[in-house]
């Protein structure tokens, strides 16, 4: 892990330019605004595999995803893995309702993110309350997305559910900045995905060799093809009625 000050010029452009600015907690901010909270932060870098922050730890800090892929997870008490979602760029995360984490994040290749201290980011936020509904806006929106995945965990069958996956994490690759929208991919364009099967197995709740044998028969059955790094979808309109079954 590489830890460096966040690098501001004389007129905070570090923070006012950043990428994930529209689409992230920053987004409620202006330019005079976003200059002084940026100050506030530091730009952390962690390797593949590195924990960002752990479950049952004290929730000391708060993080903006820069750049990179998190995979989020609990661990159970047989020791078994249950992964929860996966963070992107402009995701606000290790925010808890109690003073301790109740999951744990890990980089999934190179992360870069922007860590603020909670107290701090505590006393900034106190008399912004228009900052206060972002947070509340981003909340909602994890919280529909953890409705889905219990929904994705129910009573679906293993096509459905990794079809439900590659079309959710699709659309989310696909939202632009800034935006609930989202934009139709090309049809010959791939779909990364950075994360492993075992990843993939233990998000859906199925075994490794479910998914794997689900993605062999969906490339068999022409729904797509399996390509270095990810997936194409050959037939989009199948894999959507599979993921909206």
């Amino acid at each position: 892990m590489k830890t460096s000050l966040v690098a501001f010029d004389p007129n905070g452009q570090s923070c006012l330019d950043c990428a994930v600015r529209s689409s992230s907690i920053c987004a409620a901010l202006d330019g005079d605004e976003i200059r002084a909270f940026g100050h506030l932060g530091r730009h952390i870098h962690f390797s593949s595999g590195e924990t960002v922050f752990a479950q049952e730890d004290m929730t000391a800090s708060f993080y903006n995803l820069l750049e990179g892929v998190m995979r989020l997870y609990k661990l159970l008490p047989d020791g078994r893995r249950q992964i929860v979602g996966f963070a992107l760029p402009g995701d606000f995360l290790g925010v808890a309702a109690s003073s301790h984490h109740g999951f744990s994040a890990d980089a999934i290749g190179a992360v870069t993110v922007c860590r603020f201290s909670r107290s701090s980011f505590e006393r900034f936020v106190e008399d912004k309350p228009y900052m206060l509904r972002r947070i509340n806006e981003l909340t909602v929106r994890e919280l529909n997305r953890a409705r889905d995945h219990m929904v994705l965990l129910g009573r679906r069958s293993a096509e459905e559910k990794v079809a439900s996956f590659l079309i959710g994490w699709r659309d989310r690759l696909s939202q632009p900045k800034g935006s609930s929208a989202t934009v139709n991919l090309p049809i010959n364009l791939p779909i990364d995905l950075p994360m492993s099967r075992l990843d993939i197995a233990d998000y859906l709740g199925l075994t490794i060799e479910t998914v794997s044998r689900t993605f062999t028969r969906l490339e068999r059955e022409g729904v797509l093809d399996i390509v270095p790094g990810g997936i194409l979808l050959r037939d989009p309109s199948r894999a959507e009625a599979l993921a909206a079954a």
